[in-house]
């Protein structure tokens, strides 16, 4: 049972993280899923498209006030050009899905559609989850051997009975 915990430890972060851009990436399936349905009159890839933008708009805000609000922020133009930027690649991910199987294979039935962007979904989603966690919202870099964090210079001031105790007591304020 100990290491089954220090596992769920170790990886706690990924798998919160991974838990709500799941939820996140499920409900954008579905709002996905409706635009590009009701819009596949005009192309495939135009209905794809728009139901790309439309997703993206709707997970950009999700995932930046929920499923990695606790990661360092730089600046919003900057995350959210990032963001557009990777999902454009995810999107491209998701165009030869689509491509591939109306062009290609010559399968144009709502079927056929319906697969070909769910595939395309699923493997511009692990690329975006992957692309988000390394370059829009990087983890935290840690602080420097030498350097104080914050934390300590707070602790200095706090009264006795709320000081830590063992390592975190030991260094210096």
């Amino acid at each position: 049972m100990g290491s089954a915990r220090r596992l769920y430890a170790r990886f706690r972060q990924l798998i919160h993280e991974g838990a709500k851009f799941g939820i996140i990436g499920v409900t954008g399936v579905f709002i996905y899923n409706l635009v590009d349905n009701a819009l596949l009159g005009i192309g495939p890839i135009k209905a794809a498209t728009v139901a790309v933008i439309v997703t993206t708009i709707t997970s950009y805000v999700a995932n930046r006030y929920w499923s990695f609000r606790h990661r360092a922020r730089t600046t919003v133009p900057r995350e959210t050009v990032m963001f557009f930027a990777l999902n454009g690649v995810g999107m491209l991910i998701q165009w030869a899905a689509v491509g591939l199987t109306y062009y290609g294979l010559g399968e144009t039935g709502k079927l056929a559609n319906f697969i070909a962007n769910n595939i395309g979904i699923v493997l511009g989603t692990l690329f975006r989850f992957w692309s988000y966690r390394k370059w829009v919202w990087a983890a935290p870099r840690p602080v420097p051997s030498g350097h104080e964090s914050i934390e300590p210079a707070i602790m200095a001031t706090a009264p006795r009975g709320s000081r830590p105790s063992g390592d975190e007591a030991a260094q210096p304020h």
